[in-house]
């Protein structure tokens, strides 16, 4: 068991770059690495599963408590030779001006052995006054080597006798190299799936390393870990947990259909494992490519990207479009986050100000706001019953978007961790959550168990409506000739009725039995050749169905 924790004195000092690079040091030597991220990060830890080829994950000591982040790294890294952690922002940076939610908090928690990435870019005799605070700041810090970036080779002489004064190990450098920097935009990083040549990157980063970074004395290093305490193995009723969740999943497997592309690309690899350990089979879809959900699901989880940056491709997915607002209207439980919650208003604007038409589950617009919305922690107190949660209960979350929403729901009441903010927004029913708020399922069980069992119960009541039209169907053999409702059909005759009853669907429910009954037909020119009742209204109509005056052509 060897494990290290990668930090640095703030953001973009290279964190990420030197994971990958060690990452792909070590398995060039024969050796099996696992990489995990600090806090709630996606961009990060898909760049360690591309180097990787593998599943990796997260530690977010926000969501979790410290008896949850050490079963997750139990699980974690007992397969694995190194597994090497990744911080986040700068060291001692957590939740506003404290340690909570930090890669110090992380690094405590699991007793890591910490290396500082310091940016050495404008300084010299600097660094050893950084170093010292670094390592002052806080007695039991953990921090025990330092590597050194964007740092010529002719100072690494002096900066190794600063890290030494500093009782730091001074483990090597990085020249500045414009050759293996990593892009960014507005949400962090670029995906590495949109970096050309990403294997030769990362094979430059590695080669670079090997020259200039001690590879053997960050392993060793790591060896100084402390092993996971028997009290990071799961507790009874976890245990209990999974002995059910063992044989639900021989007996009744739930399938999450998974939106999965590059639109939608944020999500938690430990969302994922959290529904499998409970009986939930993933089905990976494409809103890109795909004509439609796939069959015989049981849930739907939209998870956040850039859907803003492929919106035409989207909005020209148009059967795409329509049977996801289909199923959600249906009661398909979904789960829709950030760029999914985009996705489900009725527009969308791209970068280029272009609006494009959505699902159409929100009836609104999502936004450029041109400047950061909102970051971080917050936690959501449900106003009524839902999904998620009962009302008065609360679930915890973090958002990081750009995007905003002309329409943003009533439903949760949500406190923002640094400042105590409260704003209202997103939206929740006994079947949906759609916002911007981001959920970590192993931060929030609760919530995910909820979610799981209103899938299940969705499953197990379409499973009832088809053993009921089985039954009937073998009395009355014409039933199997139904066909499903004509969407076109029925659109075509609303909009029809409706450019004849004034006021606007003035004819209330009379209207509503016409289109389905065009829905039925497949014809937007319903056709009744056995009338049993007709009701003619006058005067002022009936105001509780909603039939009002309207021309003789209607009555």
């Amino acid at each position: 068991m060897s494990r290290v924790m990668i930090a640095a004195t703030g953001s973009g000092s290279g964190k990420t770059t030197i994971v990958c690079g060690l990452c792909q040091c070590i398995k060039d030597m024969g050796l099996m690495p696992l990489a995990l991220k600090c806090g709630p990060d996606y961009i990060d830890s898909m760049f360690h599963s591309r180097v990787l080829n593998m599943k990796t994950g997260n530690l977010d000591s926000w969501f979790c408590d410290e008896n949850t982040i050490k079963e997750l790294l139990f699980r974690k890294e007992s397969e694995s030779d190194i597994t090497i952690i990744e911080g986040v922002m700068g060291y001692y940076d957590g939740q506003g001006f404290s340690t909570k939610g930090s890669s110090y908090e992380i690094a405590d928690i699991t007793d890591t052995p910490v290396i500082l990435v310091v940016n050495c870019r404008g300084m010299s005799n600097s660094i050893g006054a950084v170093l010292k605070g670094y390592k002052e700041y806080i007695e039991n810090n953990h921090i025990q080597g330092v590597i050194f970036n964007n740092l010529s080779s002719k100072l690494y002489k002096d900066a190794s006798m600063a890290a030494h004064m500093a009782g730091i190990k001074p483990l090597g450098y990085l020249p500045v190299n414009k050759a293996i920097a990593l892009e960014s935009r507005h949400l962090g990083l670029v995906t590495s799936d949109e970096i050309e040549h990403f294997k030769e990157k990362v094979d430059t980063i590695a080669a670079l390393m090997k020259e200039s970074i001690d590879i053997k004395g960050i392993i060793e290093l790591g060896h100084t870990a402390t092993k996971c305490k028997t009290g990071c193995e799961l507790n009874a009723s976890d245990s209990k947990a999974c002995k059910k969740t063992e044989k639900s999943i021989k007996e009744d497997i739930i399938h999450i259909a998974v939106a999965r592309d590059e639109a939608f690309c944020f999500l938690y690899e430990d969302n994922l494992e959290f529904l499998r350990e409970h009986g939930c089979e993933p089905v990976y879809f494409s809103p890109l490519r795909d004509k439609k959900l796939p069959d015989d699901i049981d849930g739907l989880l939209l998870y956040g990207g850039y859907p803003e940056l492929h919106a035409k491709e989207l909005s020209d997915n148009v059967s795409m479009r329509n049977d996801i607002a289909d199923k959600i209207r249906g009661g398909l439980p979904c789960i829709a986050e950030c760029g999914g919650y985009l996705y489900l208003h009725k527009k969308l604007e791209a970068p280029d100000k272009k609006v494009y038409p959505m699902a159409g589950v929100i009836d609104g617009t999502g936004y450029n706001a041109g400047r950061l919305q909102r970051f971080g922690y917050m936690t959501l107190t449900a106003g009524r019953n839902t999904m998620l949660a009962d009302k008065g209960k609360s679930f915890s979350a973090h958002e990081f978007h750009y995007w905003n929403s002309d329409c943003k729901g009533d439903t949760y009441s949500v406190t923002k961790a640094s400042d105590g903010s409260v704003e209202i927004e997103g939206y929740g029913s006994d079947t949906l959550y759609a916002g911007f708020p981001h959920i970590y399922f192993p931060g929030n069980k609760e919530a995910a168990r909820r979610f799981i069992k209103t899938c299940r119960c969705y499953r197990h009541k379409l499973s009832g409506i088809d053993k009921d039209i089985e039954k009937l169907a073998a009395i009355f053999p014409e039933l199997t000739t139904i066909k499903a409702l004509d969407n076109n059909a029925m659109k075509q005759a609303e909009k029809h009725w409706d450019g004849i009853a004034k006021p606007l669907h003035g004819l209330g429910m009379f209207e509503d039995m016409i289109v389905q009954i065009a829905g039925i037909q497949g014809n937007a020119d319903v056709s009744i050749d056995k009338k049993a009742v007709v009701v003619m209204c006058a005067d002022n109509g009936i105001v509780e169905e909603g039939v009002t005056q309207t021309g003789q052509e209607v009555t």
